[in-house]
């Protein structure tokens, strides 16, 4: 069990975590025809854009309430009006997503008053949906911000009605912001593949999956409609990847009926048994044969793989649900997480297959991570891994430096096995290749005379 460690330090030294409105933001990104809103200054709505944009390499829908030091001192009443009102005239969502910043929460804006206000004064407003969330960023960070507006589109658009009948055939599943567009894509298909239906909160692989549209659109491209989340309660079961996702479960349960299962991780063999021996209960159905063959050649890439991983020392900084799924993977794998640093709490941190984990930054990362075989976290991590002339694999996001990041896939039995090829053919490079100059033999004792030293006499 890890002991759990707050860094202390009176700054914070090449962050690694994100801001509560970012991951708001993302999570809303995922609801099609969708506008994501920051109450707050023009600067915080800029920064996310651009760290978006550059991470997914798409168009952005991203709007702010501009909030200057005369309307943060007044209140923002009349800034989120107009907000809501030019938004409406430009783009015609279908769906407002607010999210506060540290300087209204600071103020303590009455968000929620300003939108009754705002509905009393402009009945045209009534079909259009607007959802409010408390995202704070001086305190906690990405994953709680994405987590809680998961749980507001629910409490906002699903009945509190459990149905008489529902469709057994029908999933939903709640996946966590640790997930790929090409994450949701895979589970999409194991899902598929046995013949249910799953509606996913939120859909990034409908929005930013890096299609091209046949029109534009200033709103989010695709995803998980509001009638699509409002018809969740009438489904058999939510699936939940990612502690993150516990809360938004439960609150569906609570609201609905609706049983959950969650799974804290789908990077491994035993997880993604579980999971797929979880469908094959609740449909009824024996394992389709490709996932049977999959499941096969995951064994044989562990096989293959881990005379590569075995021994090998890695540092990880990332969200708690992926530095928890990968962590206990690389420790199957045989590899030792030496040094571990996450954003926020989370009941996870502890399980930690290491002596401790660190809730601090990308100093911290870099000061335990000497001496490691590969680090592993997102693009900032890059000067880090340079001074310390450590091999870096990015993961999370943002991933500014590199193709494809929307298209990584790490969970399911193929992503699992294509994760193997990757770090493990990381370390094939680093393997140092013997040479006649530099081979001394197994039994050679330190300090010994190389083979090619001119005092051995020549071999006959």
């Amino acid at each position: 069990m890890a002991r759990v460690i707050n860094s202390r330090k009176a700054c914070t030294v090449n962050p690694l975590k994100m801001s509560q409105p970012i991951g708001g933001a993302l999570a809303f990104m995922g609801v099609s025809g969708c506008m994501p809103v920051l109450h707050g200054s023009q600067g915080c709505t800029s920064f996310g854009l651009v760290l978006f944009v550059r991470h997914f390499r798409e168009a952005i829908p991203l709007q702010t309430t501009a909030m200057n030091e005369v309307a943060t001192i007044l209140g923002g009443l009349e800034n989120i009006e107009q907000a809501i009102l030019n938004i409406v005239k430009r783009a015609n969502p279908q769906l407002i997503g607010i999210c506060s910043t540290g300087v209204t929460e600071t103020k303590g804006d009455d968000v929620e008053g300003y939108l009754q206000l705002v509905r009393k004064r402009h009945p045209e407003l009534d079909d259009l949906g607007i959802v409010y969330v408390s995202t704070p960023d001086f305190k906690d960070a990405f994953q709680d911000g994405f987590a809680r507006t998961v749980t507001k589109l629910i409490q906002t658009f699903v009945p509190e009605d459990i149905p008489s009948r529902r469709a057994p055939q029908r999933v939903n599943v709640l996946a966590g912001c640790h997930l790929t567009p090409g994450d949701i894509d895979e589970l999409r298909d194991v899902i598929e593949g046995f013949g249910l239906e799953p509606t996913f909160l939120p859909d990034l692989s409908g929005s930013l999956d890096g299609h091209i549209p046949e029109d534009f659109t200033p709103t989010t491209l695709g995803g998980v409609t509001k009638q699509d989340i409002a018809a969740m309660g009438g489904a058999a079961w939510t699936i939940a990847i990612g502690e993150q996702m516990r809360g938004a479960a439960k609150t569906l349960e609570a609201r609905a009926g609706v049983p959950f299962e969650l799974f804290d991780r789908l990077t491994g063999l035993q997880p993604n048994d579980d999971f797929v021996g979880f469908l094959a209960r609740i449909n009824g159905r024996p394992v389709p044969l490709k996932f049977r063959r999959q499941r096969g050649q995951l064994v044989d890439a562990m096989l293959d793989g881990h005379f590569h991983f075995g021994g090998k020392r890695i540092a990880i900084g990332a969200e708690p649900d992926l530095l928890f799924g990968i962590s206990q993977w690389l420790t199957e794998m045989g590899a030792e997480v030496a040094a571990a640093v996450t954003t926020t709490a989370s009941p996870l941190l502890e399980k930690v297959m290491t002596e401790e984990v660190v809730v601090g930054d990308l100093e911290d990362l870099e000061t335990r991570a000497a001496g490691c075989d590969l680090i592993i976290t997102h693009s900032h991590g890059r000067q880090a891994s340079e001074r310390l002339g450590v091999q870096l694999y990015r993961m999370g996001l943002p991933m500014f430096d590199r193709l494809g990041a929307a298209h990584e896939t790490s969970i399911g039995y193929r992503g699992t096995r294509d994760l193997i090829f990757k770090i493990g053919n990381l370390f094939i490079a680093q393997t140092h290749e013997p040479t006649p100059d530099t081979w001394r033999g197994e039994s050679a004792a330190p300090g010994t005379p190389l083979a090619s030293d001119p005092d051995i006499p020549p071999a006959h």
